[in-house]
């Protein structure tokens, strides 16, 4: 297992739809075991597989909830169903996410408050699991990266401009940034 090192916002492997995975064999379950060595150094709650420059259907998670599902899992090939997502604006306490890809800024956004994921694990074994409130969030973000989007490009407009802003502040939007967990500091300030 290996940390590998987190792509940032404007590395062409976000912003593409992320392919299936077509085999389950040892590439496969190094992969994942990358990931979530990376995901714990980052002191993520998820990671998806763009996020480490590898454009596959893949995202891993470790996150304590009330579902009755495995706090630390992976979903290969997910597929997401999602309740109606609220037109309200989002609370700004309460609906604030983050993104190793776009590190130590948060912002709010609106999301379904209940999903079904259905996919595979690393070993191709059917997952099928609901998830609610937080956790359905963390699952709706890391299946939004494998679709192309960050949570940024889901953001309203008063908070998109924000951040937009902030990544130009920055310098991100180009290839080739990446930052490394537990190398580089936290971006967060775990």
């Amino acid at each position: 297992m290996t940390v590998q090192p987190v792509t940032i916002w404007g590395e062409p492997v976000l912003h593409r739809r992320a392919a299936e995975v077509t085999e389950f064999n040892d590439e496969l379950r190094t992969i994942i075991a990358d990931m979530f060595e990376t995901n714990d150094a980052a002191n993520g709650v998820g990671l998806a597989a763009p996020q480490i420059g590898v454009g596959l259907r893949i995202f891993v998670y470790d996150y304590e909830n009330d579902d009755d599902v495995p706090a630390r899992g992976v979903v290969v090939n997910p597929v997401l169903t999602t309740s109606k997502v609220s037109g309200a604006a989002p609370d700004p306490d309460d609906e604030v996410e983050g993104c190793l890809s776009f590190p130590g800024e948060h912002y709010p956004l609106k999301r379904a408050e209940w999903v079904r994921v259905t996919g595979f694990d690393g070993d191709g074994n059917p997952v099928n699991f609901e998830a609610t409130g937080w956790f359905a969030r963390v699952m709706q973000h890391e299946y939004d990266h494998l679709d192309g989007y960050l949570y940024v490009n889901k953001l309203n407009d008063r908070y998109a401009k924000k951040a937009m802003r902030h990544a130009k502040k920055a310098g991100w939007g180009v290839p080739g940034l990446t930052w490394m967990p537990g190398v580089d500091e936290d971006p967060f300030g775990h």
